[in-house]
């Protein structure tokens, strides 16, 4: 099926930091691109409409109170509820906050599916990469960026002799590596193991610790846990 995108424009009232000028307004246009073939919204006032329940259900699926949201995002508890009432417009600043608290994308707000319909797919070309860390190897990062610094996930394309040195990270902070193809060589403190195909090392890694390829390719996926 042909990946027939369209774009929507929803024009947003917003309030600047410093106010208006009396008598005068602000807008901002933000733009996005959804597939043709999802249920569409014709006009802003869609967007404006399903804002309020978007909002509300992504409050639920974290499992977060009123009180929660408004602690997490600055936002006051009494303008949490009153938006997803549909009783108050956020301005942008008070919808970036409270889609930061909720660790929600504006776009996906406003989907016209239902979350629990929606797979999110990062084809290959767009997943993420790090190219300048350790020697003879590159990282692709494989978890979301609402994820980092909790919960990360890795994949290592090593070269012959390829190593990743990292410092200690968080108190309690722990790896697990999983090895695909190849023999790696691990590190954590004092300790190291030979970790070779299908094999899996689990280690602190709030220690200097270090992964090393052997005198060929190797491939494997890490994840980080954060305490």
């Amino acid at each position: 099926m042909p990946n027939a995108m369209a774009e929507i424009n929803a024009v947003l009232q917003f309030a600047p930091a410093g106010g208006t000028k009396p008598g005068g307004s602000a807008a901002l246009t933000i733009r996005y691109f959804r597939r043709q073939d999802s249920v569409m919204m014709d006009s802003p006032d869609d967007i404006l409409t399903l804002l309020p329940a978007r909002l509300k259900e992504a409050r639920r699926t974290q499992g977060l109170s009123l009180e929660a949201v408004a602690n997490l995002s600055g936002v006051s508890r009494s303008m949490v509820s009153q938006i997803e009432r549909g009783e108050s417009s956020p301005t942008i600043a008070t919808l970036w906050n409270l889609t930061r608290a909720l660790q929600v994308d504006f776009a996906g707000l406003l989907d016209g599916e239902p979350a629990s319909d929606r797979i999110e797919v990062i084809r290959t070309g767009d997943v993420p990469r790090i190219d300048k860390m350790g020697q003879g190897l590159r990282i692709r990062i494989l978890s979301a960026p609402e994820e980092a610094g909790q919960h990360e996930v890795y994949e290592l394309l090593f070269e012959p002799g390829g190593t990743l040195v990292s410092k200690p990270h968080t108190r309690g902070a722990r790896e697990q590596l999983s090895v695909i193809e190849g023999t790696l060589v691990v590190n954590s403190g004092q300790a190291t193991q030979t970790v070779n195909t299908g094999d899996t090392a689990r280690y602190a890694a709030d220690v200097t610790h270090s992964i090393t390829a052997s005198n060929a390719a190797a491939r494997a996926f890490l994840v980080v846990r954060h305490a």
